[in-house]
């Protein structure tokens, strides 16, 4: 249950990371009134390997990150901060998640699930319209993270025999 409180902090939170003046107060409301809150603890999965997204994420507070692996050998390959979308890809492609994400810390998302989405696209198009661009700036974030990541990686491999 989302109250006053959480309502004006989540509020507050998004619109640091949409437009004010398209999206309105009146529709963060009405966005938050989709979602709902959750608290996780540090080394709680959020959403596992082979699963189908059914709910796209708000990482309110904490830091999660993105494992790849077994749980016996299990590799971080990828750290998301708050302020990030998680879920994304699988929850719009359909396809089983090829990550883990799992809480690093104490974190606070917020969660829009599957039918909540498609209720919102239905009376609220504009928030859905402004969900996709929001979706497509997380995407391009973790891409251009992952990339310097690699980067960084093939510079180290390539200069140790130098």
């Amino acid at each position: 249950m989302i109250t006053d409180k959480d309502r004006d902090q989540l509020a507050e939170f998004l619109g640091k990371f949409t437009d004010t003046q398209i999206f309105t107060q009146r529709e963060i409301n009405a966005f938050l009134d989709f979602c709902d809150l959750m608290a996780i603890n540090a080394g709680d999965i959020i959403a596992d390997i082979g699963e189908v997204g059914e709910s796209l994420y708000f990482l309110l507070e904490g830091e999660a990150q993105l494992i790849v692996g077994s749980t016996l050998n299990e590799m971080v390959v990828g750290q998301i901060p708050a302020g990030e979308m998680l879920g994304e890809m699988s929850f719009f492609d359909r396809n089983p998640r090829n990550v883990r994400l799992r809480a690093s810390k104490p974190t606070r998302l917020l969660r829009l699930p599957r039918q909540m989405y498609n209720r919102m696209r239905l009376e609220y198009p504009v928030l859905t319209v402004l969900l996709l661009e929001y979706a497509v700036i997380s995407l391009d974030n973790l891409y251009r993270r992952t990339s310097t990541d690699v980067a960084q990686l093939n510079q180290y491999i390539y200069s140790i025999g130098k």
